[in-house]
């Protein structure tokens, strides 16, 4: 793979042993469609002097799930970033010959408006906001209008908070499965572009206990302590830290109905959107809106308010037998919500039988997240989470590390 950036925009050319279909770090199958991308932030634009391994690690979040051997940048890199890809992925790198970027001392978030992000905001009410906008691709037509990013942008410049807006039409180097990040991380592409006109020393994004420690949508819904995409020495923790912009998850230890009870009692909660599609509020008929709608209705112990009936589409795996995604939040709705067995969400209930008592361990946080919290912002994220949330105990903490193994 060869990549060379001008401005914001990036352009990349595959080597022979290259891949039009690769995977990303999750193991889900990406395709190619198109060797270029733009970030444009919405003022100043990119800096010409940004740290190298900045430019190549920005360029690393697009082009990593297709490439295959080797790695070259236009510009020389450090030998710290080229170590941690050739550690991480078995790339080699290069050119190598410039000394490591010095790390930043600001924490800000990659902030999208969802629950998850306004909790990791309210854990951290002085870090300025950097948020990633979707636009069109010149070259590539755009079926997916439905996602409203203007209204995400918005609703982020409501906030109040320092805010630093990046446009990309990144997401429309994927032809399949459609416009999306190639690696989650490229989120935080133009975070990385503007991490020294920002003293950037870390990133904090919302990814929760599901996400880091439980295996997430594209896992084996097992215990996943070495996590590729955020076990901080992992592949992307060790790229990240290479960079001088250190991988922080504040709401790593806690559950979604954590984060969505920290959300709904936010300052932002106004500003709070998780739907994608919604132009006045959330759409309500999307698969998101109804994952969404059964934890807030158990957070708030109400009945489920959806028009989403059994036969629709989205509803259709809830009526199949589980493991379903994020199987501990279906577990935790259903065993809180009033009514459930009348609702879309029946079936998954009597599936899994699941009691407030076999739940509640949902409602702490789990401590070893608190240790993988980089050292200048542990304490801040520890305080807050004995204050606010509570620690799970010993024997809780051991739902979280031996789940899933009745399904291995």
């Amino acid at each position: 793979m060869r990549v060379s950036w001008s401005g914001g925009t990036l352009t990349f050319r595959l080597d022979p042993e290259d891949e039009i279909t690769g995977k990303a770090s999750d193991g889900y199958p990406v395709k190619l469609r198109t060797n270029s991308c733009t970030i444009s932030p919405a003022t100043g634009g990119v800096p010409d002097d940004a740290h190298p391994d900045l430019f190549a690690l920005a360029a690393w979040t697009v082009v990593a799930p297709w490439t295959r051997r080797r790695i070259t940048f236009d510009r020389a890199v450090s030998a710290e970033l080229a170590r941690a890809l050739h550690d991480g992925w078995g790339v080699e790198a290069g050119p190598v010959g410039v000394a490591a970027r010095r790390t930043g001392s600001v924490l800000a978030i990659s902030y999208s408006g969802g629950a998850d992000s306004v909790a990791a905001a309210t854990i951290l009410p002085e870090a300025p906001f950097v948020h990633f906008r979707r636009v069109p691709h010149p070259r590539v037509p755009n079926r997916w209008t439905h996602y409203r990013s203007d209204v995400l942008a918005k609703l982020a410049g409501q906030t109040g908070r320092p805010l630093t807006e990046v446009a990309s039409d990144l997401e429309f180097t994927l032809a399949e499965p459609r416009p999306g990040y190639p690696e989650h991380h490229a989120v935080a592409a133009g975070a990385l572009l503007l991490a020294d006109r920002l003293d950037l020393g870390g990133l904090a994004f919302g990814y929760e206990l599901g996400s880091r420690w439980l295996g997430g949508d594209r896992y084996l819904l097992r215990y996943t302590p070495d996590n590729p995409m955020w076990a901080p020495h992992g592949p992307w923790g060790r790229a990240f830290a290479a960079a001088g912009v250190h991988i922080v998850l504040p709401v790593g230890g806690v559950s979604e109905a954590v984060t969505m009870r920290l959300a709904l009692g936010s300052p932002l909660k106004d500003q709070l959107r998780w739907c994608l599609r919604g132009a006045d509020g959330p759409c309500r008929t999307c698969g998101k809106c109804l994952y969404k709608e059964l934890i807030q209705a158990a957070v708030e112990r109400r009945p489920l308010d959806t028009p989403i009936t059994a036969d629709r589409p989205v509803a259709r795996k809830w009526q199949q037998p589980p493991p379903y995604g994020g199987q501990e939040m279906i577990e935790y709705g259903c065993a809180r919500v009033p009514g459930i067995e009348h609702t879309v969400f029946a079936k998954a209930a009597a599936f899994l039988q699941a009691t407030e008592e076999s739940t509640a361990w949902l409602d702490r946080c789990y401590p070893p997240a608190l240790e993988e919290i980089p050292e200048p912002w542990r304490e801040q994220v520890r305080s807050f989470m004995v204050a606010e949330v509570g620690l799970m105990s010993p024997e809780e903490a051991r739902r979280v590390e031996e789940w899933g193994q009745a399904r291995a």
